[in-house]
């Protein structure tokens, strides 16, 4: 589809006619003047106005073949100055699915070292990371998207369908990238902002935490049952054991503590609020039953979207004008300009 981005710009056609108009008026005010009073007395008056008269071109047949190329001149240059363009239609094409997002704790604590695999201690971010990346493989067509909170909650991916891209993401995740703190409730917030935006019936909110809130401004519960009222399901996943002390690396040296405990209560409570449902990271079915869970729901409808990309046409017109006013330099005053051997001799 054609179009011009400036039209308006079509408005400096009439300059030049309101250009002449003024000089005519100019001229005609000279004229009188000039014939009310004689202000100059010379015995060569006729030759004298030859010699400074402006070459105004005559009503001949070169000066209209110079008014000709002059008007095709101004109209390539204002064409250009419209921005002419071609709009080609392109439609992006939207399937069902559902609108996830994932909200991961990368806090402090997820240094944790109270898993084991193959007889090695592994920290509780690994145990996220393991479990998340077969989450997000195994969701085709649905939108994913990630927040991580620490001190402070940040949306790391928008909802979108490069689900290789928000694994990339979390592959690269580290604790305590968002400071040592566990702000929650303020993840929670976050993730129902950016899930209340899409369709009903297909909002998921997964939490991936060990249940301790230390920082942030909305408590945990608040959060849920806000969620709940937006109809968006919160499925909580725990990481963390039951151990009173549990080891940690810290200054290059294992150490024990007690104060990075799992509080697998508030992820149930949390879970309970939004209408979802609790799990462990370390039950090898608790993926399976959140897929279950997210497939009773209903699904966001296919989105057929048309965007209209411009390619610029302006080089046209403005190269069309630019071969017009070399024309014009060939032929000044509508003649063909000859070298004068006579003088040259």
């Amino acid at each position: 589809m054609f179009s011009f981005q400036w039209p308006w710009m079509i408005l400096l056609l009439v300059l030049p006619l309101l250009l002449w108009l003024a000089g005519r008026n100019r001229a005609t005010q000279s004229l009188d003047m000039r014939e009310r009073r004689v202000t100059l007395l010379h015995p060569a008056l006729v030759h004298l106005e030859t010699a400074f008269s402006t070459g105004r071109p005559s009503r001949s047949a070169g000066s209209r073949s110079w008014y000709f190329l002059s008007a095709l001149l101004w109209l390539g240059l204002v064409f250009s100055l419209m921005r002419p363009q071609w709009l080609e239609p392109h439609t992006e094409e939207r399937t069902e699915g559902y609108d996830l997002m994932l909200a991961v704790d990368a806090s402090h604590s997820m240094e944790a070292l109270d898993f084991t695999v193959d007889g090695k201690q592994v920290s509780r971010m690994q145990v996220v990371k393991g479990v998340m990346d077969r989450f997000i493989q195994g969701r085709e067509n649905d939108r994913v998207g990630l927040i991580i909170f620490g001190s402070q909650a940040f949306v790391l991916s928008p909802l979108t369908l490069d689900r290789q891209a928000v694994r990339h993401l979390l592959t690269d995740l580290v604790p305590r990238i968002a400071g040592d703190g566990t702000a929650m409730g303020d993840a929670l917030g976050l993730g129902v902002r950016k899930l209340r935006e899409r369709p009903a019936g297909s909002r998921v909110l997964v939490l991936i935490a060990d249940g301790e809130t230390t920082a942030g401004s909305i408590p945990p519960l608040a959060a849920a049952r806000l969620a709940g009222r937006e109809g968006i399901r919160i499925y909580a996943i725990g990481v963390g054991s039951d151990r009173e002390e549990v080891p940690i690396m810290e200054n290059g040296r294992l150490i024990s503590r007690d104060d990075l405990g799992f509080d697998e209560d508030v992820m149930r409570r949390i879970a309970s609020a939004a209408g979802g449902a609790y799990f462990r990271a370390t039950d090898t079915s608790a993926l399976e039953s959140i897929y279950v869970r997210i497939d009773e729901l209903e699904k966001s409808k296919a989105e057929s979207r048309t965007v209209l990309i411009p390619y610029p046409l302006y080089r046209w017109p403005l190269g069309f004008a630019l071969a017009v006013l070399l024309l014009l330099g060939l032929f000044p005053g509508g003649r063909m300009r000859r070298p004068d051997w006579r003088r040259n001799a």
